[in-house]
């Protein structure tokens, strides 16, 4: 039987001897670990259990204790081999078998962090841990910090994701036509970007009608295209949970007067984006060149919240990697380092121009930016 772990002991050894440093230049005796992608990355736990909270336990030695629900027992014991497991039953408080955990980890009475940003640490949960003997520090990022810089294994898991995410964006892009309903087109990229070995990634895909283009995180839902519309495409695909974001906007049958100038001004936005993507620069750099580009084509009051954010592992709901999103937004003081991966937008919508707006995956190199979903055309697209 093939060996189906995502990662090799080796480097789950490395990532939890990162974790150990992290806490004791922290001054924390152990961290809870609530966030899956991050249990996910110390341990291998790949399954959809994580809806039920998960709670990996980490002491400074870099022993590890996961609390869950007891049905998870086989697939824990299938999947995971460097942490004790701690099985609730659905009638038994998890705080219970967490408080146990602790103890038995040498943790009773300790300096612990607890990730006080996860959703998937419900606040009844986290308050009936708390009143365990311990002294609690909110341990949110610590963690998820560690994870932004990928490693040539992850590098090359991203890579899969981003071509099944572009060749599932060029079958959507087909499947655009005057007559074409949404569920088509959903269907048209699942099918291809499955068959070319994507997973189920965080976000299903956003497909929707120009008319509900300010609607940020909806998508099909039987709208039928006609000519003069266009078609709002921002997919994803994902390889060991590795995400690869995408973006396009397709018009029907034929684009507005103004749109190949809209699509060169986008394009140029993502050059400059990519161009202010560099080792030992600020993420908030990158905003900046974006919105040089806007403000020369006389868009000096035009404003987004961030022209991208950093993605990695992901599991629903969504696709940005946890329980935060880290942007490049204004002023972002974050220090880019290779081996961080974006999902780069350069968006004009709702403007002075019209509607046009494009996105990548991009790893970010020695050499600079990469973009990984650059089979699909950036230049205008009429179908």
């Amino acid at each position: 039987m093939p060996d189906t772990k995502p990662f090799p002991a080796t480097e789950l050894a490395q990532r939890v001897e990162r974790v150990s440093a992290a806490l004791s230049h922290h001054n924390l005796d152990g961290i809870l670990v609530s966030v899956p992608e991050s249990i996910y990355w110390l341990t291998g736990l790949d399954h959809w259990g994580f809806f039920a909270a998960h709670v990996l336990v980490v002491n400074r030695n870099g022993e590890m204790a996961l609390c869950c629900r007891a049905m998870e027992k086989i697939t824990v014991e299938n999947q995971v081999q460097n942490a004790r497991f701690y099985g609730h039953q659905d009638h038994e408080e998890l705080s219970d078998f967490v408080l146990k955990a602790i103890e038995d980890l040498g943790l009773k009475g300790g300096q612990l962090g607890i990730e006080k940003r996860s959703l998937f640490l419900t606040p009844r949960h986290a308050e009936l841990i708390q009143e365990g003997d311990a002294n609690w520090v909110d341990a949110s990022g610590i963690v998820d910090d560690l994870r932004q810089v990928k490693s040539a294994l992850e590098m090359e898991f991203t890579r899969k994701a981003a071509r099944a995410a572009d060749l599932g964006t060029l079958a959507a892009i087909e499947a655009v036509r005057d007559g074409a309903s949404d569920y088509e087109i959903a269907a048209a990229y699942h099918n291809r970007m499955i068959l070319e070995g994507s997973e189920y990634p965080g976000f299903g895909p956003f497909i929707r009608p120009t008319t509900r283009l300010g609607e940020e995180h909806t998508t099909w839902r039987g709208d039928v295209f006609r000519n003069g519309d266009a078609v709002f495409l921002e997919t994803c695909a994902a390889y060991r949970k590795y995400q690869a974001p995408m973006g396009r906007l397709v018009y029907v049958g034929g684009a507005p007067e103004g749109a190949e100038k809209s699509s060169e001004l986008a394009i140029e936005g993502m050059r400059a984006i990519c161009a202010a993507l560099k080792p030992g620069a600020r993420a908030g750099d990158a905003y900046d060149a974006w919105r040089a580009v806007a403000a020369s084509a006389g868009l000096h009051d035009y404003h987004r919240h961030h022209c991208g954010y950093m993605v990695g592992i992901g599991f629903p709901p969504s696709w940005t990697g946890g329980s935060m999103v880290t942007s490049l937004f204004p002023k972002s003081e974050r220090k880019l380092e290779t081996g961080m991966v974006f999902h780069a937008h350069s968006w004009f919508t709702n403007t002075g121009v019209v509607d046009y707006f494009i996105s990548n995956t991009v790893l970010l190199t020695e050499d600079g930016a990469e973009i990984l979903t650059g089979q699909t055309p950036e230049t205008l697209n009429v179908r």
